[in-house]
């Protein structure tokens, strides 16, 4: 009788172990995306296609408060940083995890030449790019760099330094074009 309970209570464990660990596994990877997933899903929070309670980016994950109060939180590629820069005149606001639900940048839809170094002297990016609906352009650069980067504006230019380790900042607000 006493294998009899203890076959039945150590299958009844390992049941729920299974299925606490299958559900697990399905909201992992429910929480997981291909980059390319990753990125439209990062550009429909920036151009307001989408809609949540929050969305912030950090240097490693997008986590994601819906409307309904559930988190879910996907992961970053390994080889690509993920940076928000809102150039701006007159007004900025303080920021280094970018929100993308709620940070509004001065300039929207506005064309700015950005021109991108890495520490190496090798040129990153020299475009020209617009400033989406929040007034910021969204950028994926490689990881582990330092950057120097110059943008200009109607004859107004605005030069910096920042970096895509881990742990840094996603949102740039302190490029004030003069």
């Amino acid at each position: 009788m006493k294998i009899k309970m203890l076959t039945v209570t150590l299958f009844a464990a390992i049941f729920l172990v299974a299925c606490n660990g299958e559900n697990a596994n399905e909201e992992s990877s429910a929480n997981v995306g291909e980059p390319e997933d990753i990125k439209e899903l990062v550009q429909n929070y920036s151009v307001r296609n989408l809609e949540a309670k929050s969305a912030s980016i950090t240097s490693e994950q997008i986590v994601v408060t819906e409307n309904d109060g559930k988190e879910v939180i996907y992961e970053l590629p390994k080889d690509e940083f993920f940076v928000s820069i809102a150039p701006f005149i007159n007004q900025t606001h303080p920021c280094e995890i970018h929100s993308l639900t709620s940070c509004q940048g001065e300039l929207v839809n506005e064309q700015f030449d950005v021109y991108i170094e890495d520490s190496n002297g090798n040129v990153v990016l020299d475009e020209t790019l617009q400033t989406q609906v929040n007034g910021f352009i969204d950028l994926w650069l490689p990881r582990d760099q330092t950057y120097n980067i110059t943008i200009e504006h109607e004859g107004k230019k605005a030069e910096s330094k920042f970096s895509t380790f881990k742990n840094d900042g996603t949102c740039i607000t302190t490029m004030q074009l003069i």
